[in-house]
């Protein structure tokens, strides 16, 4: 069970294996990795053995064979050419070499199994477990922001220990605990620490510094750092190393390290059999992509290079019906009392499995006189899809998960290192299944089709109206309800002895629409915002108190925004306490004024006001002179590297300012603040907790003393203006 794979040069493989005493590599050198080339068009004529013959010519290729797979879940086996190649780099150039062949015009050849990354193919084509046997060691190296951008690092941190010094005194300190530790996996706050320390030792003379496991290879570049953007949003990505016998997870680029920990890795290392340093890089859609190779591989289908399937015919009312989401109720604004929340569990996930809602069997031809999809009139072949064998185990797993966290939060004397575990693994299975329906209808999705996007959101309807028509008719008021969640109170106008048991309810609805609905929580109260400068409800705007807790769940407000600073976070859950105990618009509004006291005293220490936002375009890409662009410029002056898709973290020092002296980079010794910007802010924060009740921003100002009227005044007229 290799918990690492490194691909050598000379064309050697090294497979580690961790164990109780330490890695231990072993070395193949009779890899080789293969793809595939086929016939676009099932019907077509292709000669297989010229082609063949074709690649067989060509100095990377070490063999050709005539095999039958499936080059889709809706064909069966056919012919179809399997080339190995003698470097795994050459994978991708060879077959885009079968496209510029020119006895095949473009269009006629499609290539399978060509896209995978190195660890996971190697892991795939050999029937190699990543999954570690033994417990992974780890060391943690990080430098300080404003150490990132530097050739040689004065600063650095070591498995928790701060080293300063020169540069022999860090690589020191790192060679001593690479020693003591031996770890498997090194998870550096950045990945350029990795090239930095090497040209640190390099410039000190230092010949036998080495993070390898392996003599004679020290570290290998395995991508650059690029800029990306997806669904409208700018993302960055670090360039990534390889060390020989060690993982690298780098921190500034993991989104399942970052969200779960290293057992909701390894997890997900065990169900998509990529190792653990290309898990940890890698997507949620990336990982689910992987998932489903594996189970296609189980099946004998290939996995297309490039996406090409077509949508089937659809009338034009059909579209118009097709193109909708989840149904969703316009919450009710206001603070409600008593109120439920009922979630039904992993509702989209549940829906492919108990549906059978799956790519290849969705509007099938054996079944087209049915119509199994409500509103939709699709057919869903009886052939079960293999989405379901996909998904099923992880709904089951996490489920099982869930239960042993509840048994083990019960205990008198939990054990948390047995909870961290859990919840890590709950939470890594948690993202898979909240991506897989977004999946189906993602473009460039390996094996997604749009109608199983379809008919997904058209069961989700009907199930959600199933339920708020059952929970009416036994005495439930509905307040709000969103794609899988719903929210009731008691109706008023019935009364208790007649109002049926919530739990009772719930079960009678489970049974029907064979998918579970879960009482997920009791509010004392729940109080729905809505929209600025509308009196409709914002949809996932909302706070509440938890009964019998003293927890708040709250969405969308300022509270759960990533660019709030935490002094205005604070404020606002101080806020919703003195709701909570009162009730009163008053006392909130204490609140506010003892925090813009003390904020004009100057009292609010600076790391409280840190604002963190993300950078979507370089500093020339800028047009309106934002803090962002000024935060941009400061950086530029210290040389930090700040990409876009990165974030940034700065104080507000003067907003009236448009150059870089309008803000502060977090990490510089900042000596004053704008108490106006802030208190600005802090008003927005309170009247998203008052809107409930019915106060805007106009009845804030009336209420407040007139010293301050000209700061909300400004208030007011800035969001007039936005």
């Amino acid at each position: 069970m290799p918990f690492s794979i490194d691909f050598l040069d000379d064309g050697r493989v090294l497979e580690w294996e961790a164990t109780a005493d330490g890695a231990v590599a072993t070395e193949r050198d009779d890899y080789t990795p293969r793809f595939y080339v086929a016939a676009r068009d099932p019907a077509s004529d292709l000669d297989l053995t010229t082609l063949q013959s074709v690649y067989d010519q060509h100095p990377d290729v070490v063999a050709t064979e005539i095999v039958a797979r499936r080059p889709g879940f809706r064909r069966d086996e056919e012919a179809v050419l399997a080339v190995d190649v003698g470097d795994i780099d050459r994978v991708t150039p060879l077959a885009r070499q079968a496209r510029q062949l020119s006895a095949y015009p473009v269009g006629d050849l499609a290539c399978f199994n060509v896209d995978f990354s190195r660890e996971f193919r190697y892991c795939l084509e050999t029937g190699a477990d990543p999954t570690p046997a033994s417990e992974l060691s780890t060391l943690r190296l990080s430098v300080p922001v404003t150490e990132t951008s530097n050739d040689v690092y004065g600063q650095l941190s070591v498995a928790g220990d701060a080293v300063t010094g020169s540069p022999t005194d860090l690589l020191t300190a790192v060679q001593g605990a690479l020693e003591s530790h031996d770890p498997d996996v090194l998870i550096c706050s950045t990945s350029e620490i990795v090239p930095t320390l090497y040209e640190m030792a390099t410039d000190a003379g230092i010949d036998d510094f080495s993070l390898s496991r392996w003599p004679d290879v020290d570290y290998q570049q395995l991508a650059s750092r690029s800029t990306y953007s997806s669904y409208g949003r700018v993302g960055h990505s670090p360039a990534r190393y390889n060390v020989p016998g060690r993982a690298i997870i780098d921190e500034s680029n993991t989104f399942f390290y970052g969200e779960t920990n290293l057992d909701g890795v390894l997890d997900l290392v065990s169900r998509s059999k990529k190792p653990v340093q290309e898990l940890a890089w890698a997507s949620i859609g990336n990982v689910l992509t992987a998932i489903q190779i594996c189970e296609a591989h189980d099946r004998g289908v290939l996995v297309p290079w490039n996406s090409w399937r077509h949508e089937f015919y659809k009338p034009m009312g059909t579209l118009h019906d097709a193109d909708r989401g989840g149904f969703i109720f316009a919450p009710e604004v206001g603070l409600h009392e008593n109120v439920h929340e009922l979630d039904f569990s992993s509702l989209y996930p549940n829906i492919i499995c108990t549906r059978n809602v799956s790519p290849g069997v969705i509007r099938c031809d054996c079944h087209s006189d049915r119509e199994d999809v409500p509103g939709l009139g699709y057919s869903i072949c009886d052939d079960w899809g293999y989405l379901v064998d996909v998904l099923q185990p992880i709904i089951d797993a996490r489920d099982e998960i869930k239960a042993a966290i509840r048994r083990e939060k019960e205990r008198d004397d939990p054990d948390e290192d047995r909870l961290a575990e859990l919840e890590g693994r709950s939470g890594a299975l948690k993202w898979i299944l909240v991506a897989c329906f977004g999946y189906q209808g993602f473009s460039n999705a390996k094996f997604g089709r749009i109608e199983c996007h379809e008919a997904i959101n058209a069961f989700a309807r009907e199930i959600l109206l199933t339920a708020k028509q059952r929970l009416e008719a036994g005495g439930w008021r509905v307040v709000h309800g969103i794609v899988d969640s719903i929210w009731v109170t008691p109706d008023p106008v019935v009364d208790d002895e007649d109002r049926e048991d919530l739990e009772t309810l719930a079960t009678g609805i489970t049974e029907r629409v064979e998918i579970r609905l879960e009482h997920e929580a009791h509010y004392d109260w729940v109080a729905f915002v809505p929209q600025r400068e509308s009196d409709a409800g914002a949809l996932t705007k909302y706070f509440g108190k938890v009964a019998g807790d003293d927890d708040f769940k709250i969405r969308g407000i300022e509270a759960r925004q990533r660019s709030t600073p935490p002094f205005i976070e604070d404020v606002q859950r101080d806020c919703l306490d003195r709701l909570d105990a009162t009730r009163s618009p008053d006392a909130v509004l204490g609140c506010l004024e003892r925090a813009i006291d003390e904020l004009q005293a100057g009292n609010v220490a600076m790391e409280r006001l840190v604002e963190r936002n993300r950078v979507s375009k370089p500093l020339e890409g800028y047009s309106q002179n934002t803090q962002n662009m000024a935060a941009l410029k400061r950086a530029r002056e210290q040389e930090l590297a700040v990409h876009p898709g990165q974030d940034i973290e700065y104080v507000v020092v003067d907003d009236e300012k448009s150059s870089r002296d309008r803000v502060a980079l977090a990490h510089e010794a900042i000596e004053t603040y704008d108490a106006s910007y802030y208190q600005t802010q802090l008003v927005r924060a309170v009247e998203s907790v008052l809107l409930p009740l019915g106060w805007d921003r106009s009845d804030i100002r009336r209420e407040l003393s007139g010293e301050r009227d000209a700061v909300l005044s400004s208030f007011g007229a800035t969001n007039e203006l936005s």
